[in-house]
């Protein structure tokens, strides 16, 4: 299985496409019903698959945009493909057979994720060439290339237009969120905290003059669930709405502490087998656990989608070193004497 998916994947084997399909679903012509009915419910209106090697066959079409979202789709969902598009020579059989990958741009563009090349008279030389860089990956799209280097130059020259024009940016609230009041609960109030979707792709000339405005529930009525939402958090540029973030109940800030200290509590122990580097290395993670211990009085929930550095922001924004460093001190004389 291993090999013919590397087969498909690096030199469009279509005898092992047709072979995977008989051995996932008893025959190809069931592997097609599959890929139709995942086809519609990725929304490609304009693809019907006939085979599923792609062959020229009467009725067998798709669109750039389809193969887009079908190419997400793969990506996204199924990260580790990316151990078999982005191999530039490898050998099947051990050794018997050698492999060179067909997308040249693995080995000329950098940052380089896949993903699949194909040819046939009807269609031309055609590529959905995915790259990454700086955390942003884009997927290009090139269909009825007049020749093999022509498709991979336009490919390039759409991924480089979106790397130069667009970035993405992560959204942290400018102010720590201040807790909803909850009425007839068994707590006083609920923490807002951002949802995991807290990425916004922007044209680079709009990244650095953002603004943001916070609406939120003067209370709410118990019971409240992780997850319900709070309020909204909206991102401008000048008049322009870019994107309205949902603010969500998070979990709440002394559960997550309380956890902290158990898994300290463990890493101590751990500890006391690790001396040298390695108990240093480790002895830096617990302050930094620490400091995020802390910091979560005021950030109220490890789910906002926050990175480290933004909660650690938070952190000094409410002037919490001092009780953190005094944390650090016990923690590190208590594993100290574990230690020694």
């Amino acid at each position: 299985m291993d090999e013919m998916l590397k087969a498909v994947c690096v030199v469009s084997a279509n005898d092992c496409a047709v072979a995977l399909a008989e051995h996932l679903a008893g025959s190809e012509e069931a592997f097609v019903e599959r890929m139709n009915r995942q086809a519609a419910e990725l929304g490609m209106n304009d693809t019907t698959f006939k085979n599923a090697c792609g062959l020229p066959v009467e009725g067998h079409v798709t669109s750039a945009y389809d193969i887009a979202l079908m190419s997400r789709e793969l990506m996204l969902r199924h990260p580790d493909i990316r151990r078999y598009t982005t191999v530039w020579m490898d050998t099947l059989r051990d050794g018997a057979s050698s492999l060179v990958n067909t997308n040249k741009l693995v080995r000329f563009y950098d940052g380089t994720t896949g993903l699949k090349t194909g040819s046939t008279n009807a269609a031309g030389y055609c590529i959905s060439a995915t790259a990454e860089r700086d955390g942003m990956e884009l997927i290009a799209v090139i269909l009825k290339g007049k020749t093999s280097p022509e498709r991979f130059a336009d490919a390039q020259t759409l991924l480089n237009y979106g790397f130069a024009s667009y970035a993405l940016k992560t959204v942290i609230p400018d102010e720590p969120l201040p807790p909803v009041p909850v009425t007839l609960g068994t707590q006083a109030t609920v923490q807002p905290v951002l949802g995991e979707e807290n990425q916004l792709l922007l044209e680079k000339a709009k990244t650095g003059e953002l603004s943001q405005s916070v609406t939120l529930e003067s209370s709410v009525q118990a019971p409240v669930a992780v997850g319900d939402r709070l309020g909204t958090l909206t991102v401008t540029f000048g008049e322009e709405v870019l994107v309205e973030l949902p603010l969500l109940a998070g979990v709440l800030a002394g559960f997550l502490v309380a956890l902290f200290v158990q898994v300290l509590g463990v890493a101590a122990a751990v500890l006391v087998l690790l001396k040298g580097e390695a108990g240093t290395v480790l002895l830096d993670v617990f302050r930094r656990a620490v400091l995020l211990a802390v910091s979560l009085q005021d950030v109220g929930s490890l789910g906002t989608g926050m990175d480290a550095a933004a909660q650690f922001h938070f952190l000094f924004r409410a002037q919490q070193r001092d009780l953190a460093d005094l944390l650090e001190v016990v923690l590190h004389r208590v594993i100290q004497q574990l230690i020694h």
